[in-house]
């Protein structure tokens, strides 16, 4: 049953990344890719359907973490308190651009928008890459299982370092690049004309970004955190979610293909790649750095209280599941503005 706690919490943070991933890199590219207002409000119809409807598996993440390990939420949410402060105004402010921005004619109040837009869009994915960087990096947790990280503290990860330091900050900016580059093949594949070109172009561009930068965090993550270049010696079966990784790698690196199957195959880089870090770390779920033990499934709620959540879950998450691929077949097809001055 813990074991199963696990597997939830990881696989609902990566339905979060995967799928609020893409319209995140649409909300970056959104100046970019469209030029006027037809074409902005086409690239918010594509995500219009499926961007707050995306956050539900972060919310169902924290429900895991709620019932099956509540003292590795505690911790969490107390030491990285400012990283979820940012988050929380991130989500705030990209709501705040997609819903209001309809309901002014004036250009320059569309253009707020439109740029808070993509600032928001970028400062959440920016803050969930450092989170990252933090969780595999490891936390200073002390006797009692707390911790409490500066912004800042060395520039090299260590016992010293703060929230932010040349590690994590460069997992942040691998997966503002990474999302990125999903939300242009999200783009191409739902949108058509001049936004699906410039959409395309820029994920050919954002490609080779994509790839070095994911070879290098590789071999950086090992000398960060040994304990995962020591998992996969003791569990060789991890060497498979890598080499996944670069098959979804090399299926973006083909000229032909269908956007859809793009889009799946970027899908594909970016899951494996988060399973393979969360096999690395199994079953820690923050690495101490100071004098307190790791917080790993030995922290999970008593077997009665798992027992009575555990239905729950196994009713609400192929609710979930379905509503999902009804979302998707509903608004299949491309996604064209909305006529007037509703919607999108």
């Amino acid at each position: 049953m813990r074991e199963l706690g696990f597997f939830l919490a990881v696989s609902f943070l990566a339905a979060f990344a995967l799928l609020d991933g893409f319209d995140l890199g649409a909300g970056m590219l959104h100046r970019i890719v469209a030029r006027d207002e037809r074409e902005r409000r086409t690239v918010l119809a594509a995500i219009g359907p499926y961007w707050d409807a995306n956050e539900v598996w972060l919310l169902a993440a924290g429900g895991v973490l709620f019932a099956f390990y509540p003292a590795v939420l505690a911790a969490g949410l107390s030491g990285f308190y400012l990283a979820i402060f940012l988050l929380v105004w991130g989500l705030i402010l990209r709501g705040i651009s997609i819903e209001l921005r309809h309901h002014g004619d004036e250009p320059l109040f569309k253009s707020f928008l439109d740029s808070l837009f993509v600032l928001a869009s970028t400062g959440i994915a920016l803050v969930l890459g450092a989170a990252l960087g933090n969780i595999i990096r490891g936390v200073p947790l002390d006797a009692d299982g707390w911790f409490a990280l500066p912004l800042f503290g060395t520039f090299w990860p260590g016992p010293q370092s703060g929230t932010l330091d040349i590690y994590t900050i460069s997992v942040g900016l691998f997966t503002v690049a990474a999302l990125a580059h999903h939300g242009a093949h999200f783009l191409v594949w739902k949108t058509e004309g001049a936004v699906a070109t410039r959409s395309a172009r820029l994920a050919t561009l954002l490609l080779p970004v994509v790839v070095v930068g994911a070879i290098a965090l590789f071999g950086a993550t090992f000398i960060v955190q040994p304990a995962l270049q020591q998992a996969f010696w003791s569990r060789p079966w991890i060497v498979l979610f890598p080499l996944f990784a670069a098959a979804g790698l090399g299926v973006l690196f083909r000229k032909a293909g269908s956007p859809l199957g793009k889009f799946l195959a970027s899908n594909v880089f970016l899951g494996a790649s988060l399973a393979g870090i969360a096999a690395g770390l199994f079953p820690v779920f923050l690495r101490s750095t100071g004098e307190g033990p790791n917080l790993d499934l030995s922290m999970a709620a008593p077997p009665e209280s798992l027992a009575a959540i555990a239905p729950v879950f196994l009713v609400g998450i192929p609710l979930a599941m379905f509503w999902f691929a009804m979302l998707f077949r509903i608004h299949r097809g491309k996604a064209h503005a909305a006529e007037g001055h509703d919607g999108y």
